[in-house]
């Protein structure tokens, strides 16, 4: 099969022909139609976050089933499916409570080592020696998957557009839902309109936020922000975005701010933004171990709840994220402004890495 294969730091992603994967006991494989273009490989491939190398990035993908390993059931060869880019276990201390999203297995043997959950990874190039797995691998024409993560995919959407559910849209929805938990009524200020943050705004409008203040610096981003819901967009790079929200919410500042960046100064400027009382979220990752000045005194006289958010409870919540897509509240068309063919991949991360994308690019497989 045709792998956009990492080498190198700062290296280009370079298609290979590599030994087409099998899934083992309780996998899945699944024949890749459409991969989403993350910040998060754009980390890797820039150094920010370590992983071994040689890998294979992509960890939002949609696809149909080509085979199953043994106890993999629920799921049928020919079937069109969706993974998000945490795999969980369903064994570890936080899987059984309920909270998948913080799943030790996964961030032990996939996030650091870059294998599946028997310690070895399902790629290899030609000569045997393996290549490192970030999430299922997604930048390929096939992709192993522990079953646990593979969920149906709404029947009524273009299957390679409904990529973006297991990463931009997942982690939108679970720091809307499970950290900053909107209420009707809310103002909610979202910082930085990417590929996750844009649609942190429809999905803040879903749970009935009333006014949602897109934050960025670019006119084209807070245009596209606006088409997604925002009612209010302003522009950072053209005067201070804290005095900009306070005005627009009559000094009082936002229910929520969520931070979608991962920049110390953005993460500070959400916390400036939030009104006494109310709640920021942090969703993005940051380069290596980047820290952010919070006002402690601030944080605690005016209780304000801080908190981080990494992606959604996969078990509990993709299916109501796959839910509310079917019905049409949340468009997975609309955020994708770009489409590279698989060996086009480099030039989609170049483009991400020089800010070029608006919402999310797509690469495909067919």
């Amino acid at each position: 099969m045709n792998a956009a294969v990492l080498s190198e730091i700062g290296g280009a992603l370079k298609v290979e022909d590599l030994p087409r994967p099998a899934p083992r006991a309780g996998e899945v494989l699944v024949k890749v139609t459409a991969c989403g273009v993350c910040h998060t490989d754009l980390h890797v491939v820039k150094g920010e976050v370590k992983f071994p190398l040689p890998a294979v990035l992509g960890h939002e993908i949609s696809g149909v089933v080509a085979e199953i390993g043994p106890n993999a059931g629920g799921v049928k060869p020919g079937d069109q499916v969706i993974c998000s880019f945490i795999m969980p276990c369903g064994a570890c201390y936080y899987c059984a409570r309920g909270r998948d999203d913080l799943c030790e297995t996964f961030f032990a043997m996939n996030r650091l080592k870059g294998t599946l959950y028997d310690g070895e990874s399902r790629l290899r190039r030609k000569d045997g020696s393996p290549v490192a797995m970030y999430s299922m691998a997604g930048l390929a024409e096939y992709a192993v998957v522990p079953v646990s993560d593979v969920f149906p995919a709404p029947p009524n959407l273009p299957l390679a557009d409904a990529c973006i559910l297991g990463c931009a849209i997942m982690t939108a929805y679970g720091a809307v839902k499970n950290q900053a938990q909107v209420m009707p009524g809310e103002t909610v200020a979202v910082v930085g309109v990417g590929g996750v943050g844009s649609n942190a705004i429809q999905i803040a409008r879903v749970f009935g936020a009333t006014e949602v203040i897109a934050v960025d610096v670019r006119d084209d981003k807070l245009e596209a922000a606006r088409k997604l819901g925002a009612t209010q967009v302003v522009n950072a790079s053209k005067g201070d975005p804290v005095a900009q929200v306070m005005s627009l919410t009559g000094g009082r500042g936002a229910d929520v701010a969520i931070e979608a960046l991962g920049r110390p100064e953005t993460v500070v400027n959400a916390f400036m933004m939030t009104r006494d009382g109310g709640r920021t979220v942090v969703i993005g990752i940051a380069a290596g171990q980047a820290t952010a000045g919070i006002e402690v005194t601030r944080l605690v006289r005016r209780g304000i709840r801080l908190s981080g958010s990494y992606g959604c409870r996969v078990r509990t919540d993709m299916p109501e994220v796959l839910r509310l897509a079917a019905k049409g509240q949340i468009n997975v068309s609309q955020p994708i402004s770009r489409r590279y063919a698989l060996e086009d991949a480099d030039q989609a991360y170049q483009a991400l890495n020089r800010g070029e994308i608006v919402g999310r690019a797509i690469v495909t497989t067919a």
